[in-house]
């Protein structure tokens, strides 16, 4: 059977992946999704309430040791590394979990005080919490009468 190639390679992957990334470049990451991309690992909701910039992350089966979580200026970074089952013993049935290193790079809605940042991590679920800069906060200013 003869297949289009170019440069040595099958030309039809390497369409799925420009599509891929099409879809992505104009809507987001989990466009791509639905036509047969990969999801960016790990899924990530942000959200922010008056005093606070929130980001949860799904880690099942990672322990704090195994993440590494950095913020400079207004870019949030969650890296890890998840490492694979070793030995001989197991015989894979199914394997959709991937292992090795990992980057999430989130782009924050605001300033964010990077000295008073916390983490959790409970039940699988990667909790950050991120008070707002004071430059970022919104301030009530009093109307006086002239």
């Amino acid at each position: 059977m003869m297949y289009l190639q170019r440069i040595g390679r099958p030309l039809f992957p390497e369409l799925r992946r420009e599509m891929d990334r099409l879809f992505e470049s104009f809507l987001g990451p989990e466009a791509a999704a639905p036509f047969g991309g990969l999801r960016p690992f790990p899924a990530v909701n942000l959200w922010e309430d008056s005093e606070r910039v929130f980001a949860e992350a799904e880690v099942p089966g990672l322990r704090m040791e195994d993440l590494e979580i950095s913020i400079q200026g207004n870019e949030l970074a969650i890296k890890g590394r998840r490492p694979p089952m070793e030995g001989d013993k197991y015989v894979y049935h199914r394997r959709e979990r991937g292992t090795g290193e990992f980057a999430r790079f989130l782009t924050l809605p605001l300033d964010v005080d990077a000295d008073r940042v916390e983490a959790t991590l409970k039940d699988g679920v990667l909790t950050i919490v991120m008070p707002k800069a004071e430059t970022a906060r919104v301030r009530k200013i009093a109307v006086k009468s002239a």
